[in-house]
């Protein structure tokens, strides 16, 4: 229970304090150049996120890093719990922005910070909605803004990689962006496997090998789907076997 008090107390408080940095983006937004933009807006997400995590007492574990490219790229991993988005923010280097629901619009400061990150908001209840977000992460891309995308579209809290979607496929071609998969395992044992109480957890996280443009035009739709699945899969199949291996906490 204090872990979770202590969590979710930074969560929150902890965004007050950065409204002074927030306008002052603001302002700047069209005075940089991208690359410039992301790296300032990417500094408060990365403090706020590795904040959180200091307070669940997590341990974290990256592979990889050196694989990720200089250019725009479309990250895209397999999605096991909350806390997915806050470990990737804190341990990836590379800016990006993310898709997220309509319904956190509804939340002060964290709409405004998601809004100068690039976020793109679905409402997943509306078709047309779900359409014009894939639109727009598309020129976000191509405004040359990195994002990451969950293609399993809910969380499998651990319990292996589920069916990919077909989105990212037509992003990442119609983008003309490099495919970068990341692996993720032991979010889910931070919170969601826990009955929603926050408990420390090992996380690991694997970056892959991108995927080239020249691949991704040149493999259908399904078989790019296929391809980029397996990889990742197979991937947290191999960092579950990792943890199943380690020490329990």
């Amino acid at each position: 229970m204090y872990n979770s008090l202590r969590t979710f107390s930074f969560l929150f408080g902890y965004l007050p304090f950065s409204l002074r940095d927030l306008r002052k983006i603001q302002r700047q937004k069209d005075k940089l150049t991208t690359k410039d933009y992301d790296e300032l807006v990417h500094q408060q997400p990365k403090k706020w996120a590795k904040g959180i995590l200091k307070r669940t007492k997590s341990t974290f574990q990256i592979e990889g890093l050196e694989l990720i490219p200089e250019e725009t790229v479309l990250f895209v991993s397999n999605h096991e719990g909350n806390f997915d988005i806050p470990s990737l923010i804190a341990h990836i280097p590379k800016p990006f922005a993310f898709m997220s629901k309509v319904e956190v619009k509804k939340l002060p400061i964290i709409k405004d910070w998601m809004e100068v990150m690039n976020c793109v908001f679905i409402d997943r209840t509306n078709r047309k909605s779900s359409m014009r977000s894939i639109t727009d992460m598309v020129s976000t891309l191509q405004a040359g803004h990195s994002m990451i995308i969950f293609p399993e579209g809910t969380r499998s809290k651990g319990t292996g990689v589920q069916e990919f979607k077909s989105g990212f496929v037509r992003i990442a071609k119609e983008a003309q962006v490099t495919i970068v998969p990341i692996a993720i395992a032991g979010t889910s044992d931070i919170m969601e496997n826990n009955k929603n109480k926050i408990k420390p957890a090992h996380v690991l996280i694997s970056v892959l090998p991108p995927i080239s443009v020249e691949i991704i035009q040149e493999l259908s739709s399904k078989e790019l789907i296929v391809h980029v699945q397996q990889k990742i899969a197979l991937e947290v199949k191999r960092l579950q076997d990792t943890k199943k291996q380690m020490p329990q906490q």
